[in-house]
């Protein structure tokens, strides 16, 4: 077997492992229901993933280039639990304060307790330790309950959240980026870019209350929110992925335009070969360097979910912790879901870099 081919054998294998993790997850969501097979079937296919990506690195001998990736990721995310933490201590206030002032041998305690009393160097040195270790410390405002239980439970409701989310946008904006270059020129086309402009404009804190108004006010098809079922699920993905959607097809359109006029596009044209083979086997494959390119910051955005979606249809995710974080100032909460989305972003960023070897053969990572 070819390079050539291998390496289109593995996108498959790669985008076919992808695919089944969401639909398996979401049938098992709507015949069993949230269980330990879908944690399985989870697992098995982000394994498939893994191996495939294990596989390009020793095809391509991109060790050493993963290896230095890798190291600039624990700075990048070092530089960020600093910048966070300094921010944290230097703003007024604290997270102890209250309307209603503690007596000042109680605060006293209860910041000996949480070592809020040690030099700042300490403070910081002792964060970076736990953090090395695992250890993301313990929530103010939750007693007795660590940030990696909180995030244990909220976080994999953040992550089913953007995964379908994900899977719609690229679902609609790819098919619809390919079928407007195609139509280029035309009212199809003038059609297709004014709803993808408009969802691009349209913010999700106006989208979902307009999507609740009519399907659940007026028209009494879905419920307004919580996460109790796949039913539940509709209205908040929808609205998450609505904006992904339409920029992936905007980016789509854009670079099918591109590819579409190039010469070996006319010479396959000219051989008599079917306009939807040429258009999804060949312009498609060559042009999704643009929309790899946005998929990284894109993918670690909707798998950490959305705040105001999550705050808007009542889902049970990291945003509620986030934003209550924040107005309680818990300190280790903020911290570690600003290290977790952080860690999100650079990995995904990662993967993205290295699927570009796996799309395009001539790209070469060093």
């Amino acid at each position: 077997m070819s390079s050539l081919s291998r390496q289109i054998g593995l996108g498959k294998i790669l985008g076919l492992g992808a695919l089944l993790s969401v639909v398996a997850c979401l049938l098992v969501d709507i015949f069993i229901g949230p269980s330990e097979l879908r944690s399985a079937v989870l697992g098995t296919a982000l394994l498939v993933i893994g191996v495939g990506f294990v596989f390009v690195v020793i095809q391509k001998s991109l060790f050493t280039y993963v290896a230095k990736r890798l190291s600039e990721s624990l700075a990048v995310i070092l530089i960020i639990a600093t910048i966070t933490f300094v921010l944290l201590r230097f703003l007024p206030g604290g997270p102890f304060d209250s309307e209603k002032a503690l007596p000042p041998e109680v605060k006293a305690n209860i910041e000996a307790k949480y070592n809020l009393n040690d030099p700042l160097i300490v403070q910081y040195s002792n964060y970076i330790l736990g953090l090395a270790q695992g250890n993301l410390g313990e929530s103010y405002k939750y007693i007795g309950r660590t940030v990696a239980d909180i995030m244990a439970a909220a976080l994999p409701v953040s992550i089913q959240l953007g995964t379908y989310a994900l899977f719609l946008a690229f679902l609609i904006g790819i098919p619809l980026g390919v079928f407007a270059a195609a139509n280029h020129n035309t009212w199809k086309d003038s059609t297709m870019m004014i709803t993808a402009m408009s969802g691009v404009a349209l913010p999700s804190f106006l989208v979902g209350p307009i999507l609740i108004l009519i399907f659940s006010s007026k028209l009494d098809l879905l419920p307004p929110a919580m996460w109790e079922g796949p039913i539940y699920y509709v209205l908040p993905v929808v609205t998450l992925g609505i904006r992904p959607a339409a920029i992936i097809a905007r980016l789509t359109r854009s670079s099918v335009l591109d590819v579409i006029h190039s010469d070996y596009i006319r010479t396959a044209r000219a051989k008599g070969l079917n306009m939807q083979v040429v258009l999804f086997k060949h312009v498609l494959r060559n042009s999704l360097i643009p929309v790899l390119t946005v998929s990284g910051p894109l993918i670690a955005n909707l798998l950490s979910g959305s705040f105001i979606i999550e705050m808007i249809f009542a889902v049970p995710g990291m945003g509620r912790h986030f934003i209550q974080s924040v107005t309680n100032r818990d300190y280790p909460l903020i911290m570690g879901a600003t290290v977790v989305y952080a860690s999100l972003l650079v990995l995904a960023n990662l993967l993205v870099d290295i699927l570009y070897a796996v799309v395009d053969p001539r790209i070469r990572l060093s």
